[in-house]
């Protein structure tokens, strides 16, 4: 359940707007956290009513946030060479309404938790990590964002709940059933989980 919980809270972190103005991963990481905290608190957006809005808004500043292509490429590993480019392309799209589809409720049932935004460090030239701790009743939970810089800002590619990498943890899973089964197999298998067919 804590798992759960935590995951739960990762992926809220997660789905973010880009800003233009934040020009360093933790800065863009505390802009975004704001926004997507102002949808989750808005008093209009509250309710079963308003709950397709909420998640039409979450799913679309979750576009702007994440970099698909590089969070796909960096789970699949070594079998993203094994996918042609039209198998990349439905991957990229399926594994996103995956992971939407697993979370995106769950996101809403933020209820007022703090972030403490801790710092930034330098992984490569191009990649950073940024340490935030989401302060609940029960414990404190340590969120790490990996970002990358792309042509139009710092991009979220994982998120590591207490020491738990999200990239990790499908990459494993898609990895034993790329094992005996096709890429074609796996895109099946996620087009049933995103209801797709």
């Amino acid at each position: 359940m804590k798992v759960l919980v935590s995951a739960s809270l990762a992926i809220m972190m997660l789905v973010l707007p880009l800003a233009a103005n934040a020009s360093t991963p933790l800065a863009m990481v505390q802009v975004h956290v704001n926004s997507v905290l102002e949808v989750l608190r808005d008093p209009a957006l509250k309710g079963d009513a308003m709950k397709k809005l909420r998640q039409d808004r979450i799913r679309s500043i979750s576009e702007k946030m994440f970099d698909y292509t590089e969070l796909s490429r960096r789970t699949l590993a070594q079998n993203w060479k094994v996918f042609n480019d039209l198998q990349k392309k439905d991957f990229i799209e399926l594994y996103k309404t995956v992971l939407e589809k697993a979370y995106i409720d769950k996101i809403m049932d933020y209820t007022d938790e703090k972030i403490v935004f801790q710092k930034e460090f330098s992984l490569t030239g191009k990649t950073s990590e940024v340490q935030t701790i989401v302060v609940t009743k029960r414990a404190d939970i340590p969120i790490n964002y990996r970002v990358i810089h792309a042509d139009d800002g710092w991009r979220v590619y994982d998120v590591v709940v207490e020491g738990v990498s999200l990239v990790s943890n499908y990459r494993s899973q898609f990895r034993e059933i790329l094992i005996n089964k096709t890429p074609d197999d796996l895109l099946e298998i996620l087009r049933k989980k995103a209801g797709k067919l």
